[in-house]
Parts: C-alpha cells; structure tokens; sequence
C-alpha cells in the first residue's frame, strides 16, 4: 500500500458538467491536420539538441512522409534556432503546400525576432502562447484573470502589427497553455477573446490549441473537455481546435482520439512520442491506429524502419522494443499457442482472395510497414512446435508435414532450455540439420538402382546398396513403388524391423535450381514414431535418403 493514499496530498480531477454529451457516439472517419513538433517540442526535450545538419535531415524526413504543417522551432529563443529557419528560407526548402509553424511568447522583441526570420517564408503560422492554469496564476505569474487575457491580447496586437509587415500569409495559432489545468469558462473566455481581436472569418481562420501540457486526468475529461469548449467558442466554423497532449499518464494516444471524437480538428505530435517528460503523443501510433480501422491516415508510414533509423540518429533515443507498430519486438511470437495461431493466419491470408486482414494476434499486416514476416515468431523456451515450422518453412523452404511438428519442437525446445535465451533462425536450421542429415551414421546410403517390370501388379524392382556397421551391402528387393521396393530390399538384412507410416514430399527453391525434399515416418517394433528427411535432385533419392535419415535417428542409440 503506498504509504500516503488517505493522507489528502492528491485530489481526483473534477468530471465535467456536459449534459447530452456527443462524442461516445462519434467515430473517427478522416484524418485530422496533422502539425509535427518535433522540431521545437520535440528538439526542446533532448539531453544534446539536434545540429543544424540533424534539423536538416529531420525536416527532410517530415516532409517524405507527407506533413503539411512542421514546427520548425522557436526562433527568437537561440541563434540555432533562428539560423535553421534562415537555412530552410535561403536554401528554398519549404515547399510551397507546406505551412511552417513558429513559437514566440508575448514580448515585442521576440515576435520583432520572429519576424525577422520569417522573411521570404510563403505562409506561416504564429504560435502564441500564455500559460492559464489556476496553478499558474497562483503559483508563477501571481496575476488575476484579466491581467492574463491582456497579456494574451498584447501578444496577439503585437503579431497583427508585424503581420502588415510580412509579405506572405500570417496565420495565428493561440495555446492557453495548460489548458488541462484552466476552468473551463475562463479557457473559453481568453480563446473567444483572442479570436475577437485577431479578427476571425472563413479567410481567416484561428488556430486555438488546447494542450494537455500536463495531462492531469482520464481521456474521457480531455475529450468532454474539448467537447465542451467546441459549444463555447465564438465563430466555430472558422476556428480549428487543435490538440497537443502529453502522456504523463500513459494515455496521450487515447486522449486523442478521444478528442477527435469530440470534435478536433488538428492533432500536434512527435514521432515516436518524444517530448518534454513522459513525451507527446505519437504520431506514428495514431496514424497506423486509424490505418488499421481502413481510414488513409495522409501520411506515409510505409518504411518506418527507415523512419526509425532517422528519428533515433537525429535524437539520440533508442526506440523501445515494445513500441506500438515498431518497436523490433511488436510483430514477434514467443508463446507456442501464439505462434501456432499466427502460423495458420498467415496460411489462411494467402490461400483466400478477399483482401481483408485476418491474422490472429497481428492487428496490422508487418509488410504495410515495411516490416518482414521473417520476424514474426522468434523461438525461446516457452515457444512451440508451430513457432519451429513456421521458421522453418518461412526462412528456408521447408513445409514439415504437420505430424513431424512435435518432434522439431521438442529438439528445438531442449536447447533452448539449456541456453535459456531465444535462439536465431539460422539457429534453428542448424538443430533441424543436425538430427535430420546429419546424425550418427548408423546405416549409410550409398547407391539405389529401379527398374519397372510389366506385370498386371505393376510391382518395381530395387537394388539397393548401403552400408552396415561398417560393411557393405548390395540388396534386392520388389514393391508397388520405388519405397516399398527399397524397405524390402532393407529387409533381407536389416536387423531392426520397422514399418512406413507416413510420407509426403516438396520441392525446395526457385525453379532453376529446386531441390526435392521428401519426409518419411517410421515406427519400431517398440511403437516409437520418427521422422527422417531427404533432399536431391531426384525425387527416388531424395525418399530413401529420408528412410535412411529416419533409421538413423531411430536406431543409432
């Protein structure tokens, strides 16, 4: 028990008055405008900040992957800041459909800053901001509600003054920050505010962005919350609320979509969620979120290992293995009854032609993110027998016929258990040639010659060579096929009996150099069952090689 709970040091948040409320109803149908700050929030949050080079590449990134509105930073703050901007303008590298976006505080002399470098810049949104918050007022600012909205109106003159000015497009983005922590009425009151003053209309719209700059409570508030401010904002058909939430208590991602139910309109994020504490809400999760409910989340997450590589080397942050949709772990299977059911999915996937996705434990097809089905089931102790089959036939060509499958994995499984760690592969592959083309030479093939006799039982005779505990064997026999003929030919001096109870066959590789492989299944005058394989060019040899691979295992011990 923690040794506080009971002692008042923490409140519930308070639910919100929102009688009729729409947004449980609702369902996400269409992306939301997306802005990337992981130029500015993002940069902000590093242990190192990214370079100019690595700002570079970043942005370069955002723009592949289809972002239209990109944080490019907070320009009067540092002579970084301010030359990558400048570096962005001088070398032409904002497209003209791409809006870059800018953070200033309410001082003149840093929106004059802003604006300076703004120069040449086609369209710009101005992002101003002033924290709210109840705490805020009490704690930081020391101010009143009306001294706070002037602040917020001094801002918003002092942009429309520089605004005149600007040769391109000015948009205003507004963030009572802190938004989490505001009354409601007064957020309402400070945004219409703004608004009135900015002067609001279909060819001048506002963004009003609403951070969970803390988030301080379920998603369901932050949506009512959203809701709530969607019926109390002035003009809002030309207001565009936008979300920008942080994951303090790991829900940013459903906080979101939350939100958008309840009416948002623009979603502020960081790939791979980083960002100041806990993080922002990760863009990349959203987006394959609603990839995976059939809606085109307008931005291309195709290759996000390419996506990974850019993120991790710009920031310095290694992605999680768990992560959502890319960690390295997230389409991987340990568990046997795991591996097994995605085994038979992916089957079912290619045998049927509707296109829909219908794989156990894999929400989203691996490949649609440029991810390989090689690494879908990985093997470890507590792995199973179709998790060994699957590796098997996925990476090297091998369709086990589903009897053999509890014996593959029992080797498999014992070596895991003796290691204890997951084994590659190439590991695998390793165990499975060990035991079937190479184990203890007991009996060894060496040649197999058949002839057809005309007969009405249309019987075919063998003659086969091998050798025996050391000695050379030349043997004959006759059967209804190449198999029989050979087992009867064994008869004559094989020692041990045993009978054929199973086999089946494939061929292995592309068709110039394909390989046929062939299964067969014994069983000993004892009633123990095993599997031997064979591989050759020809279909005959590849059969006896796997009845004298299964003698071998059955009878060297």
């Amino acid at each position: 028990m923690m040794k506080h709970i009971g002692s008042g040091k923490y409140r519930p948040y308070p639910k919100i008055a929102l009688p009729n409320r729409t947004w449980p109803d609702n369902t996400i149908t269409k992306a939301p405008i997306w802005c990337s700050v992981d130029l500015r929030d993002g940069n902000q949050a590093l242990v190192t900040p990214m370079n100019l080079d690595q700002k570079l590449e970043l942005f370069h990134l955002l723009l592949r992957l289809g972002f239209k509105v990109i944080e490019v930073g907070f320009p009067s703050a540092s002579k970084v800041e301010f030359d990558f901007l400048r570096t962005l303008v001088e070398r032409n590298l904002i497209p003209d459909d791409v809006t870059v976006q800018v953070l200033v505080q309410a001082r003149e002399h840093l929106i004059a800053r802003t604006f300076e470098t703004l120069k040449g810049v086609k369209h710009a949104i101005v992002h101003l901001y002033n924290s709210t918050s109840t705490a805020q007022r009490k704690i930081v600012f020391q101010k009143e509600r009306e001294e706070i909205i002037a602040l917020a109106l001094e801002g918003v003159d002092l942009v429309k003054k520089y605004e005149v000015l600007h040769e391109g497009k000015i948009s205003l983005e507004y963030s009572p920050e802190s938004f989490t922590g505001t009354e409601l009425d007064f957020a309402a009151q400070i945004c219409n505010a703004v608004t009135a003053r900015w002067g609001i209309g279909a060819d001048r719209k506002v963004v009003i962005n609403l951070p969970a700059t803390v988030e301080m409570s379920t998603p369901n508030i932050y949506a009512d919350q959203i809701e709530w401010m969607g019926r109390h904002l002035d003009n809002r058909e030309h207001v565009l609320i936008s979300t920008h939430t942080h994951n303090d208590r790991g829900t940013s991602v459903a906080a979101t979509e939350l939100a958008l139910l309840a009416g948002a309109d623009r979603v502020e994020g960081t790939l791979l969620s980083n960002g100041e504490r806990t993080g922002n809400v990760d863009i990349i999760t959203l987006a394959l979120n609603m990839y995976t409910q059939g809606i085109d989340p307008q931005l291309d997450f195709s290759d996000v290992n390419s996506v990974l590589a850019v993120v991790e080397r710009c920031t310095a942050i290694e992605t999680h293995v768990r992560h959502p949709y890319v960690g390295e772990l997230v389409y991987t299977a340990f568990s046997g009854s795991h591996q097994d059911a995605i085994n038979k999915g992916m089957a079912y996937q290619r045998s049927k032609s509707d296109p829909h996705w219908e794989v156990p434990y894999l929400p989203i097809d691996p490949e649609d993110v440029g991810r390989s089905y090689e690494s879908i089931i990985r093997i470890n102790s507590q792995s199973g027998k179709g998790g060994v089959a699957y590796i098997l036939e996925e990476k090297f060509g091998y369709h086990l016929p589903k009897r053999m499958h509890p014996e593959i994995g029992r080797m498999v499984q014992k070596v895991t258990d003796e290691e204890g760690r997951e084994l590659s592969a190439e590991e695998i592959f390793a165990i499975f040639k060990e035991h079937y083309f190479e184990p203890h030479t007991h009996v060894a093939f060496v040649d197999m010659s058949v002839s057809s006799q005309t007969t009405k039982d249309k019987t075919v005779q063998a003659t086969l060579t091998y050798m025996l505990e050391g000695a050379e064997i030349i043997s004959q026999g006759s059967g209804n096929g190449p198999i029989d003929a050979c087992r009867k030919a064994l008869g004559e001096r094989y020692p041990y009996p045993f009978t054929l109870e199973s086999y089946s066959e494939h061929s292995c590789g592309k068709q110039s150099s394909a390989t046929a492989v062939a299964y067969i299944e014994i069983e000993t005058a004892k009633g123990e069952r095993f599997f031997g394989v064979g591989e050759d060019t020809d279909i005959t040899i590849a059969s006896v090689k796997a009845l004298f691979s299964a003698l071998n295992r059955a009878f060297s011990r």
